[in-house]
């Protein structure tokens, strides 16, 4: 038996000694939320299944058509039409590619979007949320230390590496600390190297949380904002059970 397997069944021998009515009943909850969680993966994985199949076609058309990549800059009518003749959609892909890349420059874009919202005056708030905007609502003032949810317990001092995706994976060295906007299945093979996973967006029900935990390093999930607050070779101090981040040496400091 594994060391997060002695854990939990400590933890559910002492919740069933203190509370003998409520444990049945809370194994239950448990029990169904693991359900859930499971079905949910598998209609992730689902997911990915057909946009792959959808990515191949794409990438065929785009080597029919003579276009390569920039096939993914035609509409789905656009490449059918190019497909039977058509070059008129083509003319498009230049400042459709322009457009593109100035927005990419600017970082992930909040998970949720409520309101008008000006992506250029957005990137430029030192104050700004990779989990939320709403046009409504005043920030809170930025505080010391990055605060999110506790997403698995610990505390764990390590140096920040930002990553914007898992395609640069390979930058993250053995031991540092792993901080992103969001995770998903794709991101798990990097976990077992990291000393802790902090993202801005997230709940004690993400992925990062989930798989922190079965890892047994600490996590800080839902930040909103340490993509922007935290920088690659910041010294940190991660407290997975209080959801802080506490940075110790700045970069270059």
């Amino acid at each position: 038996m594994g060391r997060q397997e002695r854990a939990r069944d400590a933890a559910w021998a002492r919740l069933a000694s203190r509370f003998p009515r409520r444990q049945r009943a809370l194994r239950r909850r448990v029990a169904s939320a693991g359900r859930a969680a499971r079905g949910r993966e598998a209609a992730r994985s689902e997911v990915i299944r057909a946009f792959w199949v959808l990515r191949a076609f794409a990438l065929r058309a785009g080597e029919l058509i003579g276009c390569g990549g920039d096939v993914f800059f035609l509409r789905i009518e656009e490449v059918l039409a190019v497909l039977g003749g058509s070059r008129e959609p083509l003319v498009a892909v230049a400042d459709r590619r322009r457009a593109y890349q100035a927005c990419v420059a600017l970082g992930p874009y909040p998970t949720l979007i409520r309101g008008r919202f000006d992506p250029l005056r957005w990137a430029a708030r030192a104050d700004r949320r990779f989990d939320v905007f709403d046009e409504s609502t005043r920030l809170a003032p930025v505080s010391g230390s990055v605060r999110g949810f506790a997403g698995a317990a610990g505390v764990v001092e390590g140096v920040v590496r930002v990553l914007g995706s898992v395609a640069e994976g390979d930058a993250l060295r053995a031991g540092e600390v792993l901080v992103t906007t969001v995770t998903n299945v794709g991101w798990t093979p990097l976990f077992p190297r990291v000393a802790a996973v902090v993202t801005d967006v997230g709940a004690p029900l993400s992925h990062a949380a989930i798989v922190a935990r079965e890892l047994g390093i600490p996590a800080v999930v839902g930040c909103g904002n340490a993509t922007a607050r935290l920088r690659s070779g910041d010294r940190v101090r991660v407290d997975g059970a209080a959801g802080t981040v506490e940075v110790l040496v700045p970069v270059g400091g």
